[in-house]
């Protein structure tokens, strides 16, 4: 049977599921994932609880023109457990489907809710350099 959630409403159920975990073992224990689509998502909810648990002000992942994948927080400028390069791959996806981003640039306030709560960020997706990038922007 097709699972007809939007890809939305699958991240806020990892958020709601994995919000106590340790985030950063979920995201380094993602490249045993098989799935890219659910790492993809799993890998949003992580970076969305992350960025929320740490004070970040954003969270971005890289992918360059040829394919490699590095992802980067602003707060201390630290490096996080980057996801395999199908789950990274999938991300910029994903993102372009719960934005309705089209093209390689673009910027759009999300509601991500989490619990009996929620958060508003910004999700965009630009084009440098030779790369793309997903930013998590998290509010002030």
């Amino acid at each position: 049977m097709l699972d007809k959630r939007s890809l939305h409403a699958k991240v806020q159920e990892h958020a709601d599921c994995l919000a106590d975990t340790d985030l950063l073992a979920e995201m380094a224990g993602l490249v045993r994932e098989r799935d890219s689509e659910e790492g993809a998502l799993k890998w949003i909810a992580l970076a969305v609880l992350h960025g929320i648990d740490r004070n970040a002000e954003k969270i971005s992942l890289r992918r360059e023109e040829g394919g490699a994948i590095s992802v980067t927080a602003k707060y201390r400028k630290t490096e996080l457990p980057g996801p395999p390069r199908a789950i990274g791959e999938k991300v910029f996806t994903v993102v372009k489907d719960i934005t309705h981003i089209e093209g390689n640039t673009g910027r759009m306030p999300v509601v991500i809710g989490i619990r009996d709560g929620s958060i508003e960020l910004e999700m965009r997706i630009d084009s440098n350099d030779g790369g793309e990038e997903v930013v998590l922007k998290f509010p002030d």
